[in-house]
Parts: structure tokens; C-alpha cells; sequence
């Protein structure tokens, strides 16, 4: 199975051939953060640390949406939308709803977490385990609720 270094490659290269605008800037803007990221940290990105970097563009996006949504701009905020959705393409499927609910109460069990002011400790026993797969502010609500209810 390819890197994601190398799908990215092969993508920009497909985009530039098919003349799909929207998917070569996307990748262009992917390739460029992966590069910044590589020189601010001076080593080279594996596959764990990129999906940190499309993360943080998902989320960048999303606010961008939301503020195009509220300015009146709809037609930025489904542009927004589109490059949400190539971005999600590169990344692992997200995890259930079940399955994370069964993750956070394994991490309220080992923390010991008896209620809201416990959130760090259980957050941080949980972050590694849905790393790419579940947003940190899909998580941090899923704990939340969870601890509301102790």
C-alpha cells in the first residue's frame, strides 16, 4: 500500500491530467502544510504525523464554512464543503459512534474519572487510542457527556 506521500503525488499528478481544479489546488495546499510541517520540525512526516496535518486542515475548513455560512457566502462556505470532503478522502474512516462511546468509558474506567474536572486525565488516555479516527472536538464532547453523567 502506498505512503500518503506518495497518494498525494499520484493525486496531484491525475488532478493536473484530468484539469480538476478543486482537487490539484486541494492537494497543492496538502502538500505545501505536509513541507512546512517537515521544515518546522526538521525530519521527514510519516503517515501518522500527515494525518495530524489533514486533520488541522478539516478543522481550519470547517471554521471557514461556518464563518462563510454566517457572513452569507454560501457559495465559499460549499467550497469549503468540497475540500472538506477530498480532505476526509485521505484519511482513516472515522470511528462509530458506539465504538467511540465503548472507547471513552474503557478511558473513564482507567482514569478513575469521577466527574467534568476529571476531562484531562481521561482525554489523555483517549487521544492516542482515536488519533485520525474521531475529531478532538467530537471526542472532547463524547467525554463530556459521559462525564455529566456521574
Amino acid at each position: 500500500m502506498p505512503s500518503l506521500k506518495e497518494r498525494l503525488d499520484e493525486d496531484l499528478k491525475t488532478a493536473a491530467k484530468a484539469r480538476d481544479a478543486l482537487r490539484l489546488n486541494l492537494v497543492r495546499a496538502v502538500k505545501s502544510a505536509v513541507k512546512y510541517k517537515e521544515i518546522e520540525l526538521g525530519s521527514s512526516l510519516d503517515d501518522a504525523a500527515i494525518i495530524q496535518v489533514l486533520g488541522t486542515l478539516v478543522k481550519q475548513r470547517r471554521d471557514s464554512a461556518e464563518q462563510f455560512t454566517k457572513g452569507n457566502r454560501p457559495e465559499l462556505a460549499e467550497r469549503e464543503n468540497q475540500e472538506i470532503a477530498l480532505l476526509q478522502s485521505y484519511l482513516p474512516a472515522q470511528l462509530p459512534a458506539d465504538e467511540l462511546g465503548a472507547l471513552v468509558d474503557q478511558a473513564i474506567a482507567e482514569s478513575g474519572a469521577k466527574g467534568p474536572k476529571d476531562m484531562g486525565a481521561v482525554m489523555k488516555l483517549l487521544k492516542p487510542r482515536v488519533a485520525g479516527r474521531a475529531e478532538g472536538k467530537v471526542v472532547s464532547e463524547a467525554v463530556q457527556a459521559r462525564l455529566a453523567g456521574r
